[in-house]
């Protein structure tokens, strides 16, 4: 039951203080997954996030379900209890948004305009695009004790990993390319590759 209570209270934290979608919140799932908790190694994120980002929902949601079922899986053995794990950290993942929105559609009508309001929603937008970053630099660099810092290897093991990096990002950026398109594409070259 405790570790049921921890997994709930971490991903309402989560849920709490990030704004910006599933990619923001990926650095402090990573913070408190990988990092804080422990309960999954570096190389395991990176394949949940993989893969959250390819099925269907936002990736926030989808990991906090894998982790919850992969947490309670693996201390209880029984898939119910796992089934029980996913349902709370999800609930608890979306529940502080729910009530936020609950609380910004009845204060909407009165804010809009306001020039505090504007200026806290113009604050946040930078934000989030710094949260998104910081997901990026954490899912290819490792950070030691002081200024020890190295590359995940587990998360670009060869040359080709990179070059598949940059041409899908040129391919999504300049190219306007379809994610579904490259998704499915990456897909095929990793395994014909790998």
């Amino acid at each position: 039951m405790t570790v049921f209570l921890q997994l709930f209270f971490t991903f309402f934290i989560i849920g709490a203080f990030t704004i910006g979608g599933g990619y923001a919140m990926l650095s402090l799932i990573q913070a408190e997954v990988v990092t804080q908790h422990h309960w999954l190694s570096e190389s395991a994120f990176t394949d949940i996030v993989a893969v959250s980002q390819m099925t269907p929902g936002p990736v926030g949601i989808n990991t906090a379900t894998y982790v919850g079922y992969e947490v309670i899986y693996a201390q209880s053995g029984s898939h119910f209890l796992g089934i029980l794990g996913s349902l709370s950290t999800t609930l608890a993942l979306v529940l502080p948004s729910f009530l936020i929105m609950l609380l910004v559609v009845h204060f909407y009508t009165r804010m809009k305009g306001n020039p505090i309001y504007e200026g806290v929603m113009a604050g946040l937008r930078p934000t989030v695009v710094g949260l998104i970053g910081a997901a990026a630099v954490l899912l290819t660099l490792r950070f030691g004790p002081g200024l020890d810092v190295s590359l995940v290897k587990e998360n670009f093991p060869d040359w080709s990993s990179w070059v598949f990096f940059g041409l899908a990002f040129v391919a999504s950026y300049w190219g306007k390319f379809s994610p579904i398109l490259l998704i499915v594409l990456s897909a095929a070259a990793g395994l014909i590759l790998y």
